[in-house]
């Protein structure tokens, strides 16, 4: 019994939704060691057909403890992981309203 709690602990979901779809999903972060295994996942269950179409189309942002969005990969794992709060993939077009410059205006 307390290997499966101690398991669960370990365990870090969190929410994911993408631009256009209604329904959002959650993904256990514990499940990988580094952006490029997240990045895979999240095309996986994102994608219809061609998971490299869906690279070029949509960025991955996240949302973290105080609220801001950042670009996924801008810090290293081990701190996106202590502070992910929520997941976006967002349309690639979209992602310039989250430049350092804009968001210190806002």
């Amino acid at each position: 019994m307390k290997k499966r709690e101690c398991d669960e602990e370990r365990e870090l979901y969190v929410k994911i939704n993408m631009e256009g779809v209604l329904i959002g999903r959650k993904v256990n972060l514990s499940a990988f060691n580094n952006y490029q295994q997240l990045s895979h996942a999240v095309d996986q269950l994102f994608s219809k057909k061609d998971s490299s179409d869906l690279n070029r189309q949509y960025t991955l942002v996240y949302e973290d403890t105080e609220g801001d969005k950042v670009l996924v990969g801008d810090v290293p794992w081990e701190m996106f992981v202590s502070t992910v709060k929520r997941l976006h993939v967002l349309k690639t077009f979209h992602i310039s309203s989250l430049s350092p410059r804009k968001r210190g205006q806002e």
